[in-house]
């Protein structure tokens, strides 16, 4: 990457370029500059959608060999170069290294498969007409192609790993891609500008631009752009798809997840095991995930031997330096996110709320936080807390646990924590979700599997395989005069 005494370069159609403005990354942890990055002017932004615009065709036909052979390097230098890449996650976003080191095997995996995706993607599938008279002879063989070039914008928590699912399924198909990164976190977004650089991909298929955000409704509006992918907050992804409705829109918004723990799982060592999930995938990533744990919902049986293990297993979470293998809780993405939490916490404790651990702030960290009795209508009962603090909900029996879990205008996924097998179909039929876990939280995700949400959650399925059929539509050609 670029020299630590110079602006790092953004990749305008497959090469560096730097503009005349830069901005800081500063590491949440202690506040120092970590870099600076350049950010393109408004011809270079222009320029770089005139490219992809130019490209498309030439890309869509590029062999699939090539795309796979682009994507098996990108994996292969992520895996060369993992621990690189670990801790320029951290130092941008404030996370903690264990959990920075799981991002980078997890894109690595994004760009394996999709590089398997693309060699057998498009390969077609024919259907005969002759099923009625008037289809004698006929055969309709469907394939799928690129809607044109891809506008990806991606989010500060998970730096590297979302801006892998826009692009890594973009070149799959053959679609152009101009990244927007988050400016608060452009410096992983780079680095894979740079590992894409090595490949042999058409210039102008790709290009990751570090514009501010009251420079993107310009690129959301572009019509050269038909495919928006966008990961981030409910209020920006909704507004995006109500400026652009004629647009291919996929919104991974946010999420208010449930994990719920029904009176059959209740061994003591069940009961200390969905403690100690639902403790730590609270608070990984500083709880900054939409499918984080906010909220416990416990059956009313084993409620009173849950809670004590629920409380000693956050209270057991290693705050502190994010560069420290052994830290599990680095701070916020900014003070000011740390902030607004404490705010939700202390107007949740004001209505009434009980804190059981935690609801302290220093800096841009707050404590891993637990609270009893949070009125529905607060902020923290309704909303996304999008950070380390929880709520615990007493519920009267299974159905009522559902019922509470549903008690949301979010509907990402749900964690349900039961040994019943008819439960986990209940919970499946019940859940309004985009995927119910059965055994485990909701912040489970497998990157090959179809993810995303309903209601507030958004629109559309990540996922390689998903993301592609999102990126692309069916085109039939009926093919006439011949002996079936």
């Amino acid at each position: 990457m670029t020299s630590a005494n110079t602006p790092h370069a953004f990749w305008l159609a497959g090469r560096e370029a730097t503009g005349d403005r830069t901005l800081d990354v500063t590491s949440p942890w202690d506040g120092r500059t970590v870099a600076q990055v350049s950010v393109p002017a408004a011809a270079q932004t222009e320029e770089a959608v005139a490219a992809a615009a130019a490209v498309a065709a030439e890309f869509a036909a590029t062999p699939a060999h090539v795309r796979a052979a682009a994507l098996d390097h990108v994996g292969a230098r992520l895996a060369e170069r993992a621990e690189e890449i670990a801790r320029l996650i951290s130092a941008e976003n404030g996370k903690p290294l264990k959990w920075a080191r799981g991002e980078v095997g997890r894109c690595r995996s994004v760009f394996r498969w999709a590089a398997d995706e693309a060699r057998r993607f498009n390969s077609g599938t024919a259907q005969r007409l002759d099923t009625d008279a008037g289809g004698e002879g006929r055969l309709a063989l469907t394939r799928r192609v690129p809607r044109g070039p891809v506008l990806g914008i991606a989010p500060f928590n998970f730096p590297l790993n979302l801006c892998a699912h826009k692009v890594a399924p973009a070149i799959a198909v053959g679609a152009p891609i101009v990244l927007k990164p988050a400016p608060a976190t452009p410096l992983s977004a780079l680095f894979l500008g740079e590992l894409l650089a090595e490949t042999d991909l058409p210039a102008g298929s790709w290009s990751v631009l570090t514009v501010p955000n009251d420079e993107m409704p310009g690129l959301v509006q572009d019509e050269r752009l038909p495919i928006i992918s966008f990961t981030g907050s409910a209020p920006v992804g909704w507004s995006i798809l109500d400026s652009v409705p004629r647009k291919r829109v996929t919104l991974e918004l946010g999420g208010n997840g449930a994990a719920l723990v029904l009176g059959d799982y209740s061994s003591d060592a069940d009961l200390d095991h969905a403690a100690q999930r639902i403790a730590t995938f609270s608070n990984y990533q500083g709880g900054q995930s939409c499918i984080s744990v906010q909220r416990a919902v416990v059956d009313a049986s084993v409620y009173d031997r849950f809670l004590p293990r629920l409380i000693e297993a956050v209270n057991a979470q290693v705050t502190g330096d994010p560069s420290d293998p052994a830290t599990d809780v680095g701070p916020l993405v900014s003070e000011d996110a740390a902030r607004r939490v404490e705010s939700w916490v202390d107007e949740a404790a004001a209505a009434g709320a009980k804190i059981l651990a935690g609801g302290t702030r220093d800096g841009a960290s707050y404590a891993p936080t637990v609270l009893e009795n949070v009125p529905p209508d607060t902020r923290l009962g309704c909303e996304e807390v999008f950070g380390p603090v929880m709520s615990v909900i007493r519920a009267e029996d299974e159905q009522h646990a559902y019922r509470i879990a549903n008690d949301s205008v979010y509907g990402l996924q749900a964690g349900v924590f039961t040994r019943d097998v008819q439960a986990a179909f209940r919970a499946h039929r019940a859940l309004e979700v985009g995927g119910v876990i059965i055994g485990d939280v909701p912040s489970y995700r497998a990157d090959q599997m179809p993810y995303g949400g309903v209601k507030q959650s958004g629109v559309g399925r990540e996922g390689v395989q998903f993301a592609m059929e999102d990126y692309t539509y069916e085109r039939v050609m009926v093919l006439t005069g011949l002996e079936l």
